[in-house]
């Protein structure tokens, strides 16, 4: 007698999409269906383990280089491998969704990658789970155009030479579909997107002289960094394509993660291409992991911690010389403003800004960098450009004059600056917009000249809760308290139905996010992230 089969992925809850059979079909679900068998357990273990680190900082208020792993710091033998020839030249990478509009307008926005991301600019909808695959399918198979029901406008791929180059992020590993199960349990969210994507792409990118492509967000440590290695060799066996074929970029946009850069690396040296600087995220971290460590821990304004704080250049220069060092890309952080089509002098500063970043980001070494509108393309590219001139990288600055101790990543306490009540309320205001319109399906969203997304809700809910919790006093006075928080929410909820009228505002969400953002800043079980709570209520 012949062993059962397994049981098959069920999808739950979900109203059938127009052509959800070309991304769900039998083969591709029984894929996503092995990865879950074979390294959920694993991610459940890594998720327990978050948290007995995080216990072990708020016990002890510190952090330091992992004494276990010191012989794959001081060996300087190892390298990753190579770089592919579509990823040797990062010099400029968008971000964005992976909407139909945006697919096409990332791809022909002269930066050399995309990062396509199905993690923190999109809302985990069923809908952009399934049609974001889609998209990125007829992308590869120049089926894809768009036309602006608005404006009329349309918009068609330029020629394959001209596009940018793919690197999709899949769902952190703390986040699950509930859409697609097993035997009644969720697959990650993570498995779902690398599945179904890897799935249906490798093959075809390799064709097209490129291959399947990842930054991995959210990474906590190395032992999660080495169970995406296993999950890559186990899915280029499946599908039949070389090993190494698979390349990882990591974002290194948590605070313990910045203690393991090279052990990250070490763990996917055979799939690594590099490491990131993301801004927000990092913060988030410091102070979801030192939220109880004391005044000392305590960061000001978010628009106040600047890339040029100590404590993030020791951050940025420390990812510089530990990329080089073992031959990876070092990726710069994110230029969010996005330009008004009616304030000239509004773009003319932030153009200023945007280029002063990017400036110093090539002179520290970086090989690339982020941008969020393809309006800044041109400017990220004339400051590498500048730097790099013909070479694709400069891999060869090795930056060996950094040292950074491990006190330095975390001397929160070198900053002049102090939170304010602006900052309170700038806090509420995006915290409000952004969990609105995330609750609608929208998961980057341009507030205030600045293209939002999830990071920016999780900064914004955090110093709330942080402030509140370190009994902070503005410059006027006025103590961060809670019902100083719900006085200013009531307010803005306030300003923002003046602002959109009556009958925009009770058609929209707003009610919600409101109370959803005082849930999260205001509990004190913190919550360990504001998209956990915020999935149960997204259609």
């Amino acid at each position: 007698m012949s062993a059962p089969a397994p049981s098959p992925l069920a999808i739950v809850d979900a109203e059938p999409l127009p052509r959800q059979d070309e991304v769900l079909t039998d083969a591709a679900l029984a894929f996503v269906a092995e990865l879950h068998r074979r390294f959920t357990p694993r991610r459940g273990e890594l998720l327990a383990r978050r948290g007995e680190r995080r216990a072990e900082i708020a016990r002890t208020s510190t952090l330091d280089f992992l004494p276990e792993t010191e012989a794959v710091r001081v060996d300087d033998t190892w390298k990753v491998a190579p770089a592919p020839a579509a990823l040797d030249d990062r010099r400029v990478e968008i971000t964005g969704p992976t909407d139909r509009k945006m697919t096409v307008n990332a791809l022909n926005s002269g930066a050399r990658v995309w990062l396509a991301d199905f993690e923190d600019a999109s809302a985990p909808t069923w809908e952009n789970v399934v049609t974001g695959q889609l998209n990125l399918i007829d992308a590869y198979t120049r089926n894809i155009d768009f036309t602006d029901p608005r404006s009329g406008k349309s918009y068609a791929l330029k020629p394959a030479e001209e596009l940018a180059t793919v690197v999709t992020r899949p769902r952190g590993w703390h986040l699950d579909e509930r859409h697609l199960q097993l035997d009644g349990t969720p697959v990650p969210g993570a498995l779902v997107d690398f599945g179904l994507y890897f799935f249906h792409n490798a093959q075809r990118l390799i064709d097209l002289g490129k291959g399947p492509y990842f930054y991995l967000p959210k990474t906590e440590s190395y032992l999660e960094a080495r169970l995406w290695n296993d999950i890559f060799v186990f899915a280029q066996d499946y599908v039949g394509i070389p090993q190494g074929t698979v390349r990882a970029t990591v974002l290194i946009e948590t605070i313990t993660a910045a203690y393991e850069m090279e052990e990250i690396l070490y763990e996917l040296r055979d799939h690594a291409s590099g490491l990131n600087a993301g801004r927000w995220d990092y913060l988030f971290s410091i102070v979801k992991n030192f939220r109880d460590g004391g005044s000392k821990f305590v960061l000001p304004d978010r628009n106040l911690v600047t890339m040029t704080a100590p404590f993030m250049r020791a951050y940025t220069e420390l990812l510089v010389r530990t990329c080089h060092k073992r031959g990876a890309h070092a990726i710069g952080g994110m230029a969010a403003f996005i330009p008004s089509r009616r304030d000239a002098e509004v773009n003319k500063v932030a153009f200023e800004k945007v280029k002063a970043d990017k400036d110093r980001e090539a002179g520290d070494g970086f090989d690339g960098s982020w941008v969020a509108h393809p309006d800044l393309v041109p400017i990220a590219m004339a400051s590498f450009d500048a730097v790099l001139g013909a070479k694709p990288n400069q891999k060869d600055r090795l930056r060996e004059d950094v040292s950074v101790a491990a006190g330095d990543l975390i001397a929160i306490d070198t900053l002049d600056a102090k939170p304010s009540y602006d900052g309170l309320r700038n806090a509420v205001a995006v915290g409000i917009r952004y969990i609105e319109a995330w609750l609608r399906g929208m998961g980057a969203v341009a507030i205030f000249n600045l293209m939002e997304d999830a990071a920016t809700a999780e900064i914004s809910r955090s110093q709330i809760w942080q402030w509140i919790n370190a009994d902070v006093v503005f410059e006027n006075g006025e103590h961060a308290t809670a019902d100083l928080a719900r006085k200013v929410a009531a307010e803005e909820l306030a300003a923002i139905r003046a602002e959109i009228g009556d009958e925009t505002f009770e058609a929209g969400k707003w009610q919600q996010a409101h109370d959803l953002l005082l849930q999260v800043s205001l509990d004190q079980d913190y919550a360990d992230f504001l998209t956990l709570p915020a999935y149960e209520q997204l259609g």
